[in-house]
C-alpha cells in the first residue's frame, strides 16, 4: 500500500490508490476498528449494569419493591403512573372500553391522547404487556431502571465523542451521571422524566454528527425519538445540548463559514426531528389550553449560595435547590479542569463559563421559565437541573482524558476543600453523607495521583477498577440515604395501589360492570388519585394536568368534589347526580370494614331523552339542587330557606351567599334551621367552607378552600319526624356559603324520574373506543342527553346528517333530535390533524434528503485513481473521514515493516 505522510503520531491517512500495500492494510484497519467498537460497547454495557446494579442494591437494602415489602408508589408514581400503566395494559390487551383517543373510565369520559403522549411514551412503558395486570408495578420499576441503564450507556458513548480516551474511565463517570442527585430526588418518581437521561447523550451525539457533517437522517430520527419519549424533558435536553454544541463550535478551528454550516445542519436536524414528533406537541398544546387552570405557581426565590454549593455534593432530598451532583469524582475533575495546562486556555475558559451561566439560569426567574417552556412548574422549579448533570460529566471527562498532573490535581483538590468548608453545617448533608463524601474525595485524589504517574497496563486496570467501584458504592449509598430520609416526609408516603383490598375492589367493579348500558363508579374511596384506571369501571375520579376545564366545570356544577383547583376530580356522592350520569353501582367506604363495599341503585342508561330540556345559557339555576333537577328533567328536591337561630349572626354576602363571621375559640358556631318533609334525605352544599359542619347528627371536618378544594355535596342523613333540620357551621375565620345550601331529596320522586327516563330510553346504545351512538324506538322532537362532559373535540350527527358540536345541558352533551331517531357522536383530539400533517411532511423530507446526499457525494468525490497524494494530505481532516483522529494501525508483515515503525517513531517525536 502507498500511504501519505503520517498526520499525528503513527496515524496514517490512507489514499484511495489501489496498490498491493492497500489490500494488506485495509483488513488490518477494519480489524482494529471492530476490536475498538467491541471494547466501546462492552464499556457502555458495564456502565449500564453498574448503574442499575447500584440502584437495585440500594433498593434491596432499603427493602423496597420489588426487593422488599415497602411500596415504591409514592407521590405521582402511585397517583398517576401505576394507574396509567394499568390502563395501558388494558389497552394493549384489549380489555379497555376506550382507546388512545378517549378514556371512558375516568372523569365520566375524558380525552386520553394527551395523557398518553405525556406519561406513557417512554418505550419501556410498553413492557406492561408482558406481565399480569396485578404485577404492573414490576414494569413501572423497569421503566426507571432501564432508562437509567440506557442513559448511562449512551453517556459513555457520548463522552468518547467529546474526547478520546479510556472507555472504562468514561464508564465510571457515566455511572455518576446516571445516578445523579436529580435522578434520585426528582426523576425516580416520574418515570416519564427518566427518558431525559437517554435524551441528553443522544442529542449530544446528534450534535457531534452535525459538527462533523455526518448522518443527517439518523440524527433527525434520534431527535424525534427524544421528543416522542417525553417532549417536556426533551425540550430541556435540546436546549442544554445545544449550548454544549455552541461551545464546541466556538472551540473549533475551522473557518467561520464551515462552523455556520454545522449550526444550520444541527438546526435543521432538530427542526425536522421535532416536526416528526409534531402530533405530541400539537395535541398536548391544545389539551393544555383546554385544561382546568391549575394553581398559579410562583418562584419563591433562589436558595442561598451556601445551599446551592451544597447541592454540588451528593445528599438530600431537602432543602430544595438545583440537584446537580454527579459525585465527588466528577466534581473534583471539574474543579481541576481550569488548572490543566494541556488544555488550551480558550477551552479552560469557555467550559467553566458555560457551567457558571447555566447554574445561574436555574435560579433566575426569566431563565427558569425558558427552561420549562415559559411556565413556572407546579412543584420543584429546578427540574431542568438534569441538563447540568450532563454538562458536569462532560467537563469532568475533558479533564480526566487529559490526565491531569499532580500539581493540577492538587489545585482542584484545594478548591474542593474550600467547597467543603463553605457548606459545613448545611442540613442538606447528614453525618453519613459527609463520611462518604470525604472518603470518596480522599480516595479519588489518591487514585488519580497514582494514575497520573503513568503505571503500567495492569496498574492502570487496577486503579480504574478501584475508582469505578468507589463510584458505584458511593452512588448506591446516596440512593439509600436519600430514600431513608424521604420516608420521614408525609408527602412521600406510599399510595395503596395493588394490594388485597384494591384487588378485591377491582373484582367487585368488574363483576357488576355493564357498560354502556350503565356505569360502574369506583366512588370517592381512594386507593390512588386515579382509582377508575386502577380498578376499572367508568367513574368520576381523574387526576391529570389535562383535566378539561369543561369537565371540571360540569361535574363541579352538579355537586362533585375536587382537589388541586380542579386538576383532581372525584366521583359523585349523591343519588341524583349518579342517576344523571347513569351510575348503577358504586363503591363506598363503610366504617369498621377493611375495604370498600359495592352498592347498587336504579339508574337510567347513559343516553336518555328529555321532552323539553333547557340548554345551558337559557336558564339560571338558583342552587346546585336546581341545576341537578334541570339536568335530570324532574323536580326531586325541597330547597328550604335557612333561618339563623343562634351563634354569631350571619349577614347577606355578595351574590346569593351568607357571610359567616368567625367563631371565637370554644364558642358554638352559627346555627341555621330549616323545614323539610320528614323522612327525606338531606344534603348540604358548602363547597368552599373550611371548619366543622354538623347537621342532623352528622359531622364533617370540611376542608374547602376557594377554587383549590371543593367539598362537594355532603349527605347528612334523613330528616327527623318533626321535619326540622339544624345546620351548624363553625370556623375561626369569616367566610361565605351559598344562600341555599340545604336540599331535601324525595326518594320516591327520584325513583319515578328514573322510571320515566328508562321508559323513553334508546332501544340500543353502542360505544367504541371514541364513539357513542344511540337509536330510539321512534322518531321524536326531544333532546338526547349523553351523560358525558361536552369537551372540545366531540361532534354529533342526527340520522346521518352533517356532524357538528353538540349543545350542553349541565355541561353534558345534548343533541336536538328534530324528528329523528338515531344520534351518533365521535371524538377527535383537537390538534391531531395538524400534527399528523406536519409529521407527514417531515417524514417525506427524509428520503429526499438521503437521496440528495447520495447523489452529491457521488458527484463530488475528491479523490480519484490518479489524484496527487499531496493534495489529499492537505485536504481538511473533516473532508477525509470521521472528523476525529485516525486509528493507529498495525503495519503489514514484510520487508517494509521496520521502515514503517521507524517513520512512525520519528513522526511521533516531531509532533510532540
Amino acid at each position: 500500500m502507498r500511504t501519505n505522510p503520517f498526520e499525528g503520531a503513527g496515524k496514517p491517512v490512507l489514499t484511495s490508490g489501489r496498490t498491493a500495500e492497500s489490500a494488506a492494510v485495509s483488513p488490518a484497519r477494519a480489524s482494529v476498528e471492530r476490536a475498538r467498537a467491541r471494547v466501546q460497547a462492552l464499556a457502555a454495557l458495564v456502565a449500564a449494569l453498574s448503574a442499575m446494579g447500584a440502584y437495585c442494591l440500594a433498593m434491596a437494602v432499603h427493602g423496597t419493591y420489588p426487593f422488599g415489602p415497602r411500596s415504591r408508589a409514592v407521590n405521582d408514581l402511585g397517583n398517576q403512573f401505576v394507574p396509567l400503566h394499568a390502563h395501558l395494559w388494558d389497552l394493549l390487551r384489549g380489555r379497555s372500553t376506550g382507546d388512545l383517543l378517549f378514556n371512558w373510565n375516568s372523569g365520566y369520559g375524558v380525552p386520553f391522547l394527551a395523557d398518553f403522549f405525556t406519561y406513557l411514551t417512554n418505550p419501556f412503558s410498553w413492557l406492561v404487556v408482558l406481565v399480569p395486570r396485578d404485577a404492573i408495578q414490576v414494569p413501572v420499576f423497569l421503566v426507571t431502571l432501564l432508562s437509567l441503564g440506557l442513559g448511562t450507556a449512551l453517556m459513555t458513548v457520548f463522552l468518547g465523542r467529546l474526547q478520546r480516551g479510556s472507555p472504562w474511565l468514561r464508564a465510571a463517570l457515566a455511572v455518576g451521571y446516571g445516578l445523579s442527585s436529580w435522578m434520585i430526588s426528582d426523576g425516580f418518581s416520574d418515570p416519564m422524566w427518566m427518558w431525559v437521561l437517554v435524551s441528553l447523550p443522544l442529542l449530544g451525539i446528534v450534535g457531534d454528527w452535525a459538527l462533523h457533517g455526518r448522518r443527517w437522517v439518523p440524527g433527525t430520527l434520534l431527535v424525534a425519538v427524544c421528543w416522542l419519549g417525553n417532549f417536556y424533558t426533551a425540550a430541556m435536553a435540546t436546549l442544554g445540548m445545544g449550548l454544549v454544541l455552541l461551545v464546541r463550535l466556538a472551540l473549533d478551528e475551522r473557518p467561520l463559514r464551515e462552523r455556520g454550516r454545522a449550526v444550520l445542519r444541527a438546526a435543521s436536524m432538530t427542526a425536522v426531528g421535532v416536526a416528526l414528533a409534531a402530533p405530541v406537541l400539537t395535541v398536548t398544546y391544545r389539551a393544555s389550553k383546554a385544561a382546568q387552570p391549575g394553581p398559579v405557581a410562583t418562584y419563591a426565590g433562589p436558595p442561598s449560595l451556601r445551599s446551592y454549593l451544597a447541592h454540588l455534593l451528593p445528599g438530600g432530598p431537602y432543602p430544595s435547590g438545583p440537584r446537580v451532583s454527579v459525585g465527588v469524582l466528577a466534581l473534583l475533575l471539574v474543579l481541576t479542569f481550569p488548572f490543566i495546562r494541556r488544555v488550551p486556555v480558550r477551552e479552560r475558559v469557555l467550559w467553566p463559563l458555560l457551567l457558571f451561566l447555566v447554574a445561574l439560569s436555574y435560579v433566575w426567574e426569566p431563565t427558569i421559565l425558558l427552561w420549562h417552556g415559559l411556565a413556572m412548574p407546579n412543584g420543584s422549579p429546578y427540574r431542568a437541573a438534569v441538563t447540568m448533570t450532563a454538562m458536569l460529566t462532560s467537563v469532568a471527562w475533558l479533564a480526566l482524558a487529559r490526565r491531569p498532573r499532580p500539581k493540577e490535581l492538587l489545585g482542584g483538590a484545594g478548591l474542593l476543600a474550600l467547597l467543603f468548608v463553605a457548606v459545613i453545617g448545611n442540613r442538606y448533608l447528614t453525618a453519613g453523607d459527609w463520611a462518604v463524601v470525604l472518603a470518596g474525595a480522599v480516595l479519588a485524589v489518591g487514585l488519580l495521583l497514582l494514575l497520573g504517574r503513568g503505571p503500567g497496563r495492569r496498574g492502570r486496570a487496577v486503579i480504574t477498577a478501584v475508582l469505578a467501584c468507589s463510584v458505584v458504592l458511593a452512588c448506591a449509598y446516596n440512593v439509600y440515604a436519600v430514600t431513608v430520609r424521604r420516608d420521614r416526609i408525609a408527602q412521600w408516603q406510599p399510595k395503596r395501589t395493588f394490594d388485597a383490598q384494591s384487588l378485591s375492589a377491582a373484582a367487585a367493579v368488574q363483576e357488576r360492570d355493564d357498560w354502556p348500558a350503565s356505569r360502574t363508579d369506583t366512588g370517592p374511596h381512594e386507593f390512588a388519585d386515579n382509582d377508575p384506571l386502577l380498578l376499572g369501571g367508568e367513574g368520576g375520579s381523574y387526576y391529570s394536568s389535562y383535566v378539561p376545564e369543561r369537565s371540571a366545570a360540569a361535574l363541579q356544577g352538579l355537586g362533585a368534589a375536587w382537589y388541586i383547583q380542579g386538576r383532581h376530580l372525584l366521583g359523585f356522592n349523591d343519588p341524583v347526580s349518579r342517576a344523571i350520569m347513569g351510575v348503577s353501582s358504586y363503591l363506598v367506604s363503610v366504617p369498621h370494614t377493611p375495604g370498600p363495599v359495592r352498592r347498587t341503585a336504579p339508574a337510567p342508561p347513559v343516553v336518555t331523552l328529555r321532552p323539553g330540556a333547557a340548554f345551558d345559557g337559557t336558564a339560571r339555576d338558583a342552587s346546585v339542587f336546581a341545576r341537578q333537577e334541570r339536568v335530570l328533567g324532574s323536580k326531586v328536591y325541597t330547597v328550604p330557606a335557612l333561618t339563623p337561630t343562634s351563634g354569631p349572626a350571619p349577614t347577606a354576602g355578595p351574590g346569593d351567599t351568607w357571610h359567616l363571621p368567625g367563631t371565637p375559640q370554644g364558642a358554638p358556631g352559627t346555627t341555621f334551621t330549616a323545614r323539610c318533609a320528614p323522612g327525606s334525605l338531606a344534603y348540604v352544599y358548602t363547597p368552599w367552607f373550611t371548619g366543622d359542619l354538623r347537621a342532623n347528627g352528622a359531622a364533617y371536618r370540611a376542608d374547602g378552600v376557594y377554587r383549590m378544594t371543593d367539598n362537594g355535596l355532603l349527605p347528612v342523613g334523613s330528616v327527623p319526624a318533626d321535619g326540622v333540620v339544624s345546620l351548624r357551621l363553625s370556623s375561626p375565620r369569616a367566610q361565605n356559603i351559598p344562600r341555599l345550601p340545604l336540599g331535601c331529596l324525595d326518594a320516591s320522586a327520584l325513583t319515578s324520574a328514573i322510571t320515566d327516563l328508562r321508559a323513553s330510553a334508546p332501544a340500543t346504545i353502542a360505544t367504541s373506543g371514541h364513539t357513542i351512538s344511540a337509536t330510539f324506538r321512534s322518531a321524536g322532537n326531544g333532546t338526547a342527553v349523553i351523560a358525558v362532559p361536552a369537551v372540545e373535540g366531540w361532534t354529533c350527527a342526527v340520522d346521518g346528517a352533517g356532524a357538528k358540536a353538540p349543545g350542553t345541558l349541565g355541561g353534558l352533551m345534548a343533541v336536538r333530535l328534530a324528528g329523528s331517531s338515531h344520534v351518533a357522536c365521535s371524538f377527535r383530539p383537537p390538534g391531531l390533524g395538524l400534527g399528523l400533517l406536519m409529521a407527514g411532511l417531515a417524514l417525506a423530507l427524509l428520503p429526499a434528503v438521503a437521496i440528495a446526499g447520495r447523489i452529491r457525494s457521488r458527484s463530488s468525490r475528491p479523490v480519484t485513481e490518479n489524484a496527487d497524494a499531496e493534495t489529499v494530505a492537505r485536504r481538511p481532516l473533516l473532508q477525509r473521514g470521521s472528523g476525529r483522529r485516525p486509528f493507529r494501525l498495525r503495519h503489514p508483515r514484510g520487508p517494509g515493516r521496520a521502515a514503517h515503525r521507524v517513520r512512525d517513531l520519528l513522526r511521533g517525536r516531531r509532533q510532540r
